[in-house]
């Protein structure tokens, strides 16, 4: 029996053709090409707009049009987060609550060019906690989407990190609530831990977690 589609799903969909579309609008210089991918790019945002319960797709499709590069520039790709699963000598982990949702989730923030991915986990931990922090290694790459703590195609690459030093002060722009939690004491709303909690303790703990990954569709493109 087949389950009904969800507003992610939508969402996901929605997402993927207006890539694919956008993509093809780079790269085609044919006239007729273009008026059907701008054709897709429209479809898209309706299926969008229904999933965010937005009836304004026209806005939608005109910002993803705005978006539109020429060339390798214009190929949509998803963009990159940066996460850092930070623990302390009690075993707890460090935790903040976004100011833009209400939701609580480890620090996180995009990739900044100019930084490698494991400089960007140190910056977010440190600008979003007030907490110095030093990388150990990655484990996890996760679809946003899929996870559904995102509405845009995003992927998070995420750090365990062990903590240095600092003091508590929260973001007074990102975060409204920053704390340590130990495992049977998280905050709610806390988003996807059941599909980081147990990976992330476990590496806090000194566990040889290995990195988690969003395993393959059979087959995904199909």
């Amino acid at each position: 029996m087949h389950r009904r589609a969800t507003a992610q799903d939508l969402a996901t969909w929605a997402e993927s053709l207006a890539g694919i579309a956008r993509t093809g609008l780079g790269f085609t210089e044919s006239l007729y090409e273009r008026e059907r991918f701008e054709e897709v790019l429209k479809v898209a945002a309706e299926i969008r707009g229904h999933a965010s319960e937005d009836p304004d797709h026209e806005t939608i499709a005109d910002e993803w049009m705005k978006q539109v590069g020429s060339g390798v520039p214009g190929y949509v790709t998803p963009k990159i987060a940066v996460g850092a699963v930070v623990g302390n000598e009690q075993g707890e982990i460090l935790l903040v609550q976004r100011a833009d949702s209400g939701i609580w989730l480890y620090p996180t923030g995009w990739a900044d060019i100019g930084y490698s991915a494991a400089e960007v986990a140190q910056k977010e931990v440190f600008e979003e906690t007030g907490i110095r922090c030093d990388p150990r290694r990655i484990i996890g790459v996760h679809d946003g989407m899929r996870m559904g703590f995102t509405q845009i195609p995003l992927y998070s690459v995420v750090f365990h990190c062990v903590a240095l030093g600092g003091e508590l002060n929260g973001h007074p722009l990102e975060t409204s609530d920053v704390g340590w939690f130990s495992r049977d004491n998280l905050p709610d709303p806390i988003v996807g831990v059941e599909r980081w909690g147990a990976d992330a303790f476990a590496a806090i703990e000194g566990a040889d977690v290995l990195p988690n990954f969003d395993l393959p569709r059979t087959p995904p493109w199909e």
